[in-house]
């Protein structure tokens, strides 16, 4: 059995703010260091290549390296450049293999039907590519696999025979994240000051069913935990101070949560933390919250979304703006701060917008973040694309602007003007985020070319 040399790609993009307002941030590939891991635990060799920090290195890693497969993770606003990727390593390495996964193949795989790609992995990727590895290492044809596009006899992909499925015993099967690869990079990764941020996940998956989020869908309605053991184990390993949980919604089991904060304090380990939290969760499981500031809680990122009855009905967000103004006042008696995110409608008039900019003043949010409305694969949002008004010339949807900071459907306003107010929220920020207003930029296909190609800055989860 050969030993492969696999290469590890999260792609630039032409903007990818994505509800991290104006204030930037580049937090490290946690999804990479997954598949790393996995390529170390077959026996062999994995490179990581972050492209946000290293633009202009593709060609340069894939000459020195000579990879046997290269991997591209993607959301939406990728697609364009993963397929450019692709491209791009097999021009300079005709024989490698490339496979694309990540959150766009998910669910609309047929965008990366491509002669540049090989395999298409639609859902969670250790187990996938743990399987093409040990077929190319054996040189023996590649096995139908849950969750893997691959091509039939006559060279077109055919869909997989059964999607990947996951429960609490495989998330706890996943190997430990290989956070040794890119040791150069890591003092780089940050989230507006939080720098250096490492990532860390102790659940995965959401019980609500927002209409904007495909998180759900994702995992198919299930809400999976690690086992308390191996997330102390694995945090113990993390240098960094600030800690970024990336559970899709952390607070959601009161128990297992006062559990982890117990455990974390047992261990000794103190960290600076910043997490997700439903409103309406903080207002049930504020115990568990007020644990997790006790052992360095500092920031929770809070989907607000809408402020008016109907548009929170809209969004399916089952929380009362009463429940919104309750929890925002509980915050500051616990002495958290609020990272609060709200969802700007397309249907949006210059009285809306008004009433978002005094609501933020009103509870004087220091820290606001803003997306545009934006129907990603997977949400109820994306019922068909005749709604959408950016286009590819294929007539598929221009997914560069799918970066929930640019209208890709119909809006109320002029678009223009509905641009125009958008930026203008921006306009409540005060203080430290002057530093970070340079990461904000809205895209358009008549941008100038260097605005267009703005390194990203995403963390993923």
């Amino acid at each position: 059995m050969k030993t492969l040399r696999v290469l590890l790609i999260w792609p630039s993009s032409l903007n990818e703010v994505l509800g991290w307002g104006s204030l930037g941030a580049i937090a490290e590939p946690l999804a990479l260091e997954y598949l790393a891991a996995t390529v170390k635990e077959h026996g062999h060799e994995a490179r990581i290549l972050d492209l946000r920090l290293h633009p202009q290195d593709l060609e340069r890693v894939v000459q020195e390296f000579r990879p046997d497969l290269v991997g591209v993770t993607a959301y939406s606003m990728h697609v364009r450049r993963a397929i450019g990727i692709c491209n791009e390593v097999k021009q300079l390495l005709p024989a490698c293999r490339t496979v694309v996964g990540g959150h766009h193949a998910t669910f609309l795989p047929h965008d990366f039907f491509e002669d540049s790609i090989d395999w298409i992995v639609s859902g969670e990727g250790c187990g996938v590519l743990g399987a093409l590895l040990t077929s190319m290492a054996l040189d023996m044809p590649i096995a139908p696999h849950p969750g893997l596009w691959m091509r039939g006899p006559d060279g077109t992909f055919l869909e997989p025979d059964t999607p990947l499925a996951s429960s609490n015993e495989q998330l706890d099967a996943l190997p430990r994240p290989d956070r040794t690869l890119v040791p150069e990079d890591r003092s780089r990764y940050f989230i507006d000051w939080m720098r250096p941020v490492a990532l860390l996940r102790s659940t995965l998956g959401c019980p609500y069913r927002c209409t904007f989020c495909s998180i759900w869908k994702v995992m198919g309605g299930r809400y999976l935990s690690r086992d308390i053991d191996a997330v102390v184990a694995e945090l113990a390993e993390i240098r960094e101070e600030w800690v970024f949980l990336i559970d899709d919604e952390a607070f959601i089991n009161r128990g297992r949560m006062l559990e982890l904060a117990a455990a974390i304090k047992a261990a000794g380990l103190r960290k600076r933390f910043f997490t997700y939290c439903r409103i309406d969760t903080l207002l049930r499981n504020h115990e568990a919250v007020a644990a997790w500031r006790d052992i360095g809680l500092e920031r929770l990122f809070i989907g607000i979304d809408a402020i008016d009855a109907d548009q929170l009905d809209e969004f399916n967000k089952k929380c009362r703006v009463d429940q919104i103004e309750a929890g925002l006042a509980l915050a500051e008696q616990l002495h958290i701060e609020v990272f609060a995110q709200f969802v700007v409608n397309t249907n949006y008039t210059p009285r809306e917008f008004a009433r978002l900019r005094r609501f933020i003043e009103h509870h004087q949010l220091r820290y606001p973040s803003f997306t545009v409305l934006t129907p990603l694969p997977g949400t109820d949002l994306l019922v068909d694309f005749s709604k959408v008004t950016e286009l590819q010339p294929n007539g598929r949807p221009n997914w560069d602007l799918f970066d929930c900071q640019n209208a890709v459907v119909r809006t109320t306003m002029n678009k223009t003007e509905f641009k125009r107010a958008y930026r203008d929220l921006y306009h409540v920020f005060k203080g430290a985020f002057a530093t970070y207003r340079e990461h904000n930029y809205l895209l358009s296909e008549t941008a100038p070319r260097a605005d267009r190609q703005r390194e990203g800055t995403l963390p993923i989860g």
